[in-house]
């Protein structure tokens, strides 16, 4: 989610939380960017206003499972229950039709940030410069006649190295998965939405609330549904089994 940056889609995940019931809510990790509040502060009502509907839902009786990732790591020393709030290293979840789920943010598997924190630091600004120019190029595509493009989304693709790093990452997370007994591994950290069978394990990444505004949900037969492009008037799905309407009352969202 990255609140706490230019960057972060708040207000279109607001709308997500107030249209979507669910029994349990996971937060896989990031959900305030105190790396890039350290640089300044930028904390708008909208952002303010996300935490506040999460700690709604908790009062109302939604689980929420909070995992920590690298850019709320000050998080993962304040492991423990809070309410109907849990902060966990991680999470095994077992799905309606009998699969386990490692749930973690994946920043774990990352060596450059659990190596050289350093560049880690400045791989993050230069995403966060990408994430800046978005808009000033979209105002020029619209100008023009064109539809929206993700200016960073385009480098990760078209970069040989960002397309070998993602290739790689999800089989190393999918071969970390396997010592827990699973029979899936959902993730985040990367901003790179997903659902593929990798050998064993199913991999799964929830994508992000920058630039693809993505959720991953399970409905009650079990079925998990990768949902994108959620500020749009029609999102875009992708499921592991057959495709069905949308649940609005999903078993858990992961996001």
């Amino acid at each position: 989610m990255h609140l706490g940056t230019r960057g972060s889609k708040a207000k279109a995940l607001l709308d997500f939380l107030r249209e979507n019931e669910f029994q349990t809510l996971y937060i896989a990790g990031d959900l305030i960017d105190i790396w890039s509040l350290r640089r300044g502060i930028y904390w708008p009502q909208s952002h303010n206003d996300v935490v506040q509907k999460i700690l709604r839902k908790a009062r109302k009786g939604t689980r929420i499972i909070y995992i920590p990732g690298n850019h709320d790591e000050f998080l993962a020393g304040h492991l423990g229950a809070y309410g109907a709030i849990t902060i966990q290293k991680h999470a095994i979840h077992c799905t309606a039709d009998g699969r386990r789920i490692l749930v973690m943010h994946g920043h774990e598997l990352d060596t450059v940030v659990q190596n050289i924190k350093w560049l880690a630091l400045l791989g993050d600004l230069g995403y966060q410069l990408l994430l800046a120019l978005n808009p000033l190029v979209n105002a020029i595509r619209r100008f023009l006649g064109f539809g929206y493009w993700s200016l960073s989304q385009a480098a990760k693709r078209r970069v040989k190295d960002a397309v070998s790093f993602i290739g790689a990452y999800e089989h190393g997370i999918a071969r970390y998965a396997e010592r827990f007994n699973v029979q899936g591994v959902l993730c985040g950290h990367i901003h790179t939405p997903a659902i593929r069978p990798l050998g064993a394990i199913t991999y799964y990444n929830c994508g992000d609330w920058v630039e693809n505004c993505s959720a991953m949900v399970e409905h009650a037969d079990g079925r998990m549904e990768l949902l994108t492009n959620l500020q749009l008037p029609t999102p875009t799905k992708s499921t592991f089994l057959p495709s069905q309407s949308l649940n609005r009352s999903p078993s858990i969202v992961t996001v």
